[in-house]
């Protein structure tokens, strides 16, 4: 009986062996495919996006109340609401804006998520590293009408991290959001 099992396991290792040699085959052979069977399938996965022209980065950013926020974003940024999905008691499971060629998605994921601005009351450390201007998690957009924007934005009751400056990477401003997230706005002529 020893020996029968030592024949089936030296068959197996023949047969895993053989499998593993003929997959590598198969693989150096199709490398010359793979470029078209890869953009067939970003094809295929992009009719199933929302947008003809989905950028190929798009922040998802979480908020203790997603409603407000698409309002409030509107209102103070400009960006046009594409999508919202809600659940049952009213709660943002998924919402989308559009700003200029970009995308953002949002949501309030749970109950028990504390935004930006809720966790600095509560975290030291984020307390301190948020004492400084710039961008931390944040997102940069273009806008033609950086004047105009950041009026809005002021107007809204954005938190103005920085006036408006120059120098590269162009003119710009920081801001945060109702709820601490930060965004970096840079003029653009093809916003």
């Amino acid at each position: 009986m020893g020996t029968s099992a030592a024949r089936k396991a030296a068959v197996t290792r023949k047969r895993r062996t053989a499998a593993m040699k003929a997959a590598a085959t198969r693989k150096r052979r199709a490398a010359g495919k793979k470029a078209a069977i890869t953009r067939k399938r970003r094809t295929s996965m992009r009719s199933a996006a929302p947008a003809t022209s989905t950028p190929a980065v798009i922040p998802m950013i979480s908020y203790e109340d997603g409603i407000a926020a698409l309002e409030w974003l509107r209102r103070a940024f400009g960006f046009r609401e594409t999508a919202r999905l809600t659940t049952s008691d009213g709660t943002l499971s998924h919402g989308e804006m559009e700003a200029g060629n970009g995308l953002i998605m949002l949501a309030s994921p749970t109950p028990e998520y504390r935004s930006p601005r809720r966790l600095r009351e509560v975290c030291e450390q984020a307390r301190k590293w948020s004492t400084v201007p710039w961008i931390i998690d944040g997102v940069l957009v273009y806008v033609k009408n950086l004047d105009r924007h950041f009026e809005r934005a002021k107007t809204a009751g954005a938190t103005i991290l920085s006036v408006i400056e120059e120098g590269p990477p162009g003119r710009r401003y920081r801001a945060e959001d109702l709820e601490g997230h930060r965004w970096f706005f840079v003029e653009t002529d093809h916003a």
